[in-house]
């Protein structure tokens, strides 16, 4: 048995078992088992390959394998129906639209997937708050003839999903290689020196660039060889102040008290110092850390929001009861510290603070829900 990587439209990967004694060539058509049918993708990666990124991916299995198996390679015929298969993807997303302005319900349908037996219709929407759909699935599963599944999705994933170019010039991360969609805050973007204008430091999908994640361990990294901007350090000019580091070209800024400005070289600045008997001191012995802080005040505004967990509805078919599943929200109680306009624990009247206190605490406490929407 071999384990292979199968994409499908979307850039949506899965893991299958091949049952054979060579694994398929790569981006062959191939048909795998799907929900309660048959689907069909082409070959992503075999051999070493797909183990390690079986392991290293957040659509892999880890170490309990995958389940699902590969039937057979896909003919010359079926993968022409699958490609004719997704020009209509669109129309059903266009008709599935018109349903959901119909129901004034507030979400945007990024993109529908029919499964290659048209045995299912899988829509992804966004939306910013939780939606009742469940007369929406009915409308669509009498429409379509056919088992509808919503998906809800973040704003990153969409992009993921609909793929582009970014400003630049090359395809999106998110979309060609990058194996996870991890949130991005306002702090790496200080620890950067960039702008904090929330149009430049942004992509495609409105929120802060996922390079500024991935680049963020080389900044941090290489900060900690150079001096902190502001801190004196002695040199054979006498006491001179750090105004700025190019990390890029190993080059420190200094200021003597004369107010005169010199450039000079990491490494000879090191050796200068280590001359007259005074160490270079670095940014390492502030004990920085590689993961980035969240911010509080106004720059929390820009803080990349949560990822939102999916919310699933599946339909069996028209006039079925749709089965749906959503987290349950649970918020956590707020105690409060005193009565409202005046001291806590006044005299003659503890019993009374002690009493609303509890009253408001049950009021503010909000019991776990659990929805079928």
């Amino acid at each position: 048995m071999h384990l292979i990587e199968v994409a499908f439209k979307g850039n949506r990967k899965d893991f299958f078992i091949w049952d054979a004694d060579e694994p398929p060539p790569l981006k062959v058509g191939v048909i795998v088992d799907a929900d309660r049918g048959e689907d069909l993708g082409f070959v992503h990666s075999t051999g070493w390959l797909a183990d390690r990124r079986n392991l290293g991916t957040p659509h892999g299995y880890g170490t309990a394998g995958a389940a699902k198996k590969v039937r057979r390679l896909a003919t010359a015929d079926e993968v022409r129906r699958a490609a004719e298969l997704r020009t209509q993807d669109e129309d059903a997303r266009r008709r599935a639209m018109e349903r959901v302005k119909a129901n004034q319900l507030v979400m945007k349908l990024s993109d529908a997937e029919w499964q290659w037996d048209r045995k299912k219709l899988t829509l992804y929407f966004t939306a910013e708050k939780r939606v009742d759909f469940r007369t929406l699935v009915r409308e669509l599963a009498s429409m379509f003839r056919t088992r509808i599944e919503l998906k809800q999705i973040g704003v990153r994933d969409e992009a993921k999903r609909l793929d582009g170019i970014g400003r630049c010039g090359r395809q999106y991360c998110s979309a060609s290689w990058l194996p996870e969609l991890r949130p991005v805050n306002l702090g790496v973007a200080k620890d950067q020196r960039l702008s904090l204008n929330p149009s430049q430091i942004s992509g495609a999908c409105g929120r802060l660039m996922c390079c500024l994640r991935y680049e963020h361990e080389f900044y941090v990294q290489s900060r900690k060889r150079f001096p902190k901007e502001g801190r004196p350090v002695r040199t054979k000019r006498g006491e001179e102040r750090v105004i700025a580091n190019d990390i890029f070209r190993e080059r420190v800024t200094l200021r003597g008290e004369d107010g005169e400005q010199r450039t000079i070289g990491l490494e000879e600045l090191r050796e200068e110092t280590l001359a007259i008997g005074f160490p270079l001191p670095v940014a390492a012995s502030l004990g920085r850390v590689s993961e980035p802080v969240i911010l509080e005040g106004e720059d929390v505004l820009l803080e990349e929001m949560d990822a939102i967990e999916p919310i699933v509805v599946i339909q069996a078919g028209p006039g079925e009861t749709p089965v749906t599943g959503t987290p349950a929200a649970e918020r956590k109680s707020h105690r409060r510290r005193g009565r409202r306009g005046g001291r806590r624990n006044r005299q003659g009247k503890g019993n009374e603070s002690n009493g609303s206190e509890g009253d408001s605490e049950e009021g503010d406490r909000s019991p776990p829900t659990a929805t079928d929407s």
